[in-house]
């Protein structure tokens, strides 16, 4: 693994770098390295909508009511502080990152999160961050960060995908990957890689070299 460096491009405050991929793909991992590396802030996208995800959760909101969501939402708000060691989740200011990868939000947040509104809230609070960053999540390089300075998407089979999430998870292997195929399907439309996008499949890829190569295109791209 490279050591940390500082970035030539870092003193460009619009940099962005985006790392989108379907669920369990590796992009919060590689993000989060890449990150590291490149001596700049990682942003978790999907922790904002896990967050609004546990709030539902915490006062009883039906994730299929998109007015009741904005309603709580806006009663109940959700911060995202990004730093160079990680990224935490407040929620009516106290932070609750510990208890946002569960089982139970796990299988709600994708109900959460389909809803353009909310969406839409998630949006707006990730571009109100202050670049230069590396942001992962979906659609953050096709509709959030259009004009990010690099673009990648992450893939990788789903048998693998479920190998990778296991060790998070209790459950068997079948019941995870069965909730990865469910993902998938409901995420689809959210899961569109940026036309501009570099795609890499990493079924057969450590996360070293992954985040070798995204660093290499980054600087290829210069």
């Amino acid at each position: 693994m490279p050591a940390t460096e500082t970035y030539a491009d870092t003193s460009n405050k619009a940099l962005i770098i985006t790392v989108d991929g379907p669920s369990a793909s590796g992009k919060s991992s590689v993000a989060r390295r890449v990150a590291q590396v490149l001596n700049l802030p990682f942003v978790s996208s999907g922790l904002v909508y896990r967050g609004a995800t546990y709030q539902a959760m915490r006062y009883g909101v039906n994730p299929d009511d998109e007015g009741a969501l904005m309603s709580m939402l806006e009663a109940h708000p959700i911060q995202l502080v990004p730093n160079r060691r990680g990224n935490r989740l407040l929620a009516d200011g106290k932070d609750v990152t510990e208890q946002l990868h569960t089982r139970e939000v796990d299988a709600l947040v994708s109900a959460v999160s389909r809803h353009p509104k909310v969406r839409g809230y998630v949006y707006q609070r990730l571009r109100e961050l202050s670049p230069p960053f590396v942001v992962e999540g979906r659609d953050m390089g096709r509709v959030v960060f259009p004009d990010a300075a690099y673009k990648f998407y992450l893939t990788a089979r789903p048998e693998v995908r479920a190998h990778r999430r296991s060790p998070e998870r209790d459950g068997d292997l079948e019941t995870i990957l069965a909730e990865i195929i469910r993902r998938d399907q409901a995420d689809i439309a959210q899961s569109i890689p940026a036309a501009d996008a570099i795609t890499l499949d990493t079924s057969e890829m450590s996360l070293e070299e992954v985040v070798n190569e995204v660093i290499s295109r980054t600087r290829t791209r210069q």
